[in-house]
C-alpha cells in the first residue's frame, strides 16, 4: 500500500514538473494565441534599434540648433545645451525670409498635390473598374515610366517646358499633374487601382440599378470608400513635392531658372550664402556669426510643417493603412 501511495506521489509530482515546464516553455516561447516573452523582447529590441537608427539624427538636431556658440566650444557639452538660445530661430527664419517663403512652399506642394490626388483617382478608377483595348499595354507602360530612372528624361522635359513658356512658373508642376503625370503620380495610380479593385463591385452595380451613372457613382460610392487611399496618397504626395528640391530649382526657382516662387528647401540649400547676406546687411551684432546650430535651427525650419502635418493625421494615416486590407468581389 505504501508502494503504491509513493509511485502515486512520484506520478503527481511528474505530472506538476511536466505542467509547471509547459507554462515555462509557453511563457518563453509562447503558444498560438499569445506571443512569447523571447520573440516579444527580440521585436522590441529591433524595433528600439531601428527607431533610434531614424530618431538619433532628428534629438541631435534639435540639441544642436538650441546652442549657443559657447555651447558649441565647450567640449563637456554635447547633447543639453546650457541655456536654450531661440535667437539661433529667429536670426534663421530671417536669413530665409521664411514667413513669404513658408507661403510659397505651401503653395508649391500642395496645389500639384491636391490636383495629382484628384487626376490619380480618376485614371486609378478608369483602370480598376473598365475594360478597354489596350488597358494591359497602357498598364504596361505605366509601370514602365515609374521604373524608368527620371535623370534619363529631366533634360527633354526641360527643353519642352522651356519651348512651352513653363520655366519660371508654377505650371511646370501643375500642368503635368492636370495630365496625370505629376511627381511620382504612377505610384498613386497604381494605390488607387489597387483599391478601387477591392471595393465590392455590388454597390456599385445597386448605385446602377438606382440610376446613378459612372460618374455618380465613383463620386458616391468609390470615393467614400477610398478615404484611406487618398490620405495616403495625398501626405507621401505632398511630402514628396516638399522635399524636391532639385526639380524645384531647374523648373522654378534656381541659378538658371528667374522665377518668383521658391520653397524653404531651395533656401535651405543656399542658406550659407543667403544668411551672409542677411548678417552683412543687418545692424552690427544683431545677427550671430554663421554656425552650425544656426544650421540645425534652419534644417528643423524647414521640416517642422511636415513634421507637424504628420502628427496631426498620423492617427489617420495608420487607420487608412489599416483599412485598405478590405476584401472586395
Amino acid at each position: 500500500m505504501e508502494q503504491k501511495l509513493q509511485k502515486l506521489s512520484k506520478k503527481l509530482k511528474n505530472i506538476k514538473s511536466d505542467v509547471n515546464k509547459d507554462k515555462i516553455r509557453k511563457l518563453l516561447m509562447g503558444s498560438r494565441e499569445k506571443d512569447g516573452l523571447i520573440k516579444l523582447l527580440v521585436v522590441y529590441v529591433l524595433l528600439i534599434c531601428i527607431g533610434f537608427v531614424y530618431l538619433y539624427p532628428l534629438l541631435y538636431m534639435i540639441s544642436k540648433s538650441f546652442m549657443n556658440l559657447d555651447d558649441l566650444l565647450d567640449t563637456s557639452i554635447n547633447w543639453i545645451p546650457s541655456s536654450f538660445y531661440i535667437k539661433n530661430y529667429f536670426d534663421a527664419a530671417k536669413s530665409m525670409n521664411y514667413l513669404k517663403t513658408f507661403f510659397q512652399s505651401i503653395v508649391v506642394a500642395g496645389v500639384p498635390t491636391v490636383i495629382n490626388v484628384i487626376i490619380c483617382s480618376f485614371v486609378g478608377y478608369g483602370f480598376a473598374r473598365f475594360n478597354f483595348p489596350g488597358k494591359k499595354i497602357m498598364m504596361g507602360l505605366l509601370i514602365f515610366s515609374y521604373i524608368l530612372p527620371s535623370t534619363i528624361t529631366m533634360m527633354p522635359t526641360y527643353v519642352l517646358y522651356s519651348d512651352m513658356k513653363l520655366v519660371g512658373t508654377l505650371w511646370a508642376f501643375i500642368l503635368p499633374a492636370l495630365l496625370g503625370q505629376g511627381l511620382n503620380a504612377p505610384i498613386f495610380i497604381l494605390i488607387f487601382y489597387q483599391f478601387f479593385k477591392q471595393v465590392p463591385k455590388v454597390l456599385i452595380e445597386a448605385a446602377h440599378i438606382d440610376g446613378a451613372g459612372f460618374f455618380k457613382s465613383f463620386l458616391r460610392i468609390s470615393i467614400p470608400s477610398a478615404i484611406p487611399a487618398i490620405i495616403t496618397v495625398f501626405l507621401f504626395s505632398i511630402v514628396w513635392y516638399w522635399n524636391e528640391s532639385y526639380l524645384t530649382q531647374l523648373y522654378i526657382s534656381g541659378v538658371f531658372v528667374k522665377g518668383d516662387w521658391t520653397s524653404l528647401i531651395v533656401q535651405l540649400k543656399g542658406f550659407d550664402a543667403n544668411y551672409n547676406k542677411a548678417a552683412a546687411v543687418s545692424t552690427v551684432g544683431s545677427m550671430v556669426s554663421n554656425n552650425e546650430s544656426v544650421r540645425m535651427a534652419a534644417t528643423m525650419l524647414s521640416i517642422a510643417p511636415v513634421l507637424l502635418m504628420y502628427f496631426i493625421l498620423q492617427r489617420y494615416f495608420v487607420e487608412s493603412i489599416d483599412r485598405t486590407g478590405i476584401t472586395g468581389e
